[in-house]
């Protein structure tokens, strides 16, 4: 076999690699987004903005120390933001803390299933998101993809005339927009080469700076057991983090996003075990057709992709 042929088939199988890597990371966090929405949920009557507080604390200091041995072992440049990167950073960050917020608030106020489907409309805003900022193409099968999941979305939120019941799902909602944003933001800053540990330590630091205020004038006691679920929480959180982190590193948003789903199977399991919660037939509904979409827009694309395969 010549050196062209081996050179060849490791060209091949790279991508391949790649995209199995961003699949196992993407379940990785699906998981861990949806053990922290249990212990969220479990740790009580606490105000949601403290809750994203001690979650973004926890995810702050795993990611400073693996920031701290990457500094010692590679120096400065371990911590080296490449040009162009601090606004994507601004916009990750942004973005990230409206989607912990907004899904903390869901979370106390409806159920997890719920509050994970909505969530999880963040692919589709990512497929959005990267148009916008990285100039990716949007074919029109997932163009009516999204706007058929929108529709599904619908179901979830039930609107009405009393706006006070729309709110967490407005929140859980307004969530997934922002993580979409989120995640296509950190596709960018892949594109940069920026280090994934210094995008997690920038937002937890943003988003905690934003629960100062709240912190400082109306901070809620809490007990050693509420103490030790937002730990949890965190710790689930921070393992989230990385992994989607990873995730979006490894592979484009078109190619990975449908395994994000796997969190509405977790969140569904979990709070019918921890809460006996179970979803109407209208939140059934939408979830069939937003992961029906996701199924369709993937296929799609997978198929696009191996017809129109990109030449190096």
């Amino acid at each position: 076999m010549t050196n062209h042929q081996k050179y060849s088939i490791i060209k091949e199988m790279k991508p391949r690699s790649n995209t199995t890597k961003g699949i196992f990371f993407i379940i990785c966090s699906a998981f861990f987004f949806a053990l922290m929405a249990v212990f969220v949920r479990l740790a009580g009557d606490i105000h949601f903005v403290q809750k994203a507080f001690f979650r973004n604390a926890v995810a702050f200091l795993i990611a400073l120390g693996g920031t701290i041995r990457d500094v010692r072992h590679n120096g400065r440049e371990a911590i080296r933001i490449p040009k162009g990167a601090p606004l994507y950073l601004f916009l990750r960050a942004f973005a990230g803390s409206v989607g912990v917020f907004g899904n903390f608030y869901a979370i106390d106020h409806i159920l997890l299933a719920d509050a994970a489907i909505l969530n999880k409309m963040a692919p589709f805003f990512t497929i959005i998101f990267c148009f916008i900022i990285l100039r990716e193409k949007i074919k029109p099968v997932p163009l009516a993809c999204i706007l058929v999941a929108f529709c599904g979305s619908i179901l979830i939120v039930k609107p009405s005339f009393n706006f006070t019941q729309m709110i967490p799902t407005l929140a859980a909602f307004m969530g997934g927009v922002g993580a979409g944003l989120a995640y296509a933001s950190i596709r960018k800053l892949s594109y940069l080469k920026c280090n994934g540990k210094i995008i997690i330590l920038f937002f937890s630091a943003f988003s905690m700076m934003l629960s100062v205020p709240y912190m400082i004038t109306s901070f809620n006691p809490m007990t050693l057991q509420q103490t030790l679920f937002l730990c949890c929480a965190g710790a689930c959180a921070a393992g989230g983090q990385f992994s989607v982190t990873a995730a979006y590193y490894h592979a484009p948003a078109s190619k990975i996003s449908i395994y994000d789903y796997s969190q509405i199977l977790f969140s569904t399991l979990f709070g019918l075990v921890f809460f006996g919660q179970f979803p109407d037939w209208m939140s059934l509904a939408g979830y069939i057709i937003i992961i029906s979409m996701a199924i369709v827009n993937y296929i799609y694309t997978h198929r696009h992709t191996e017809e129109n395969p990109v030449v190096a």
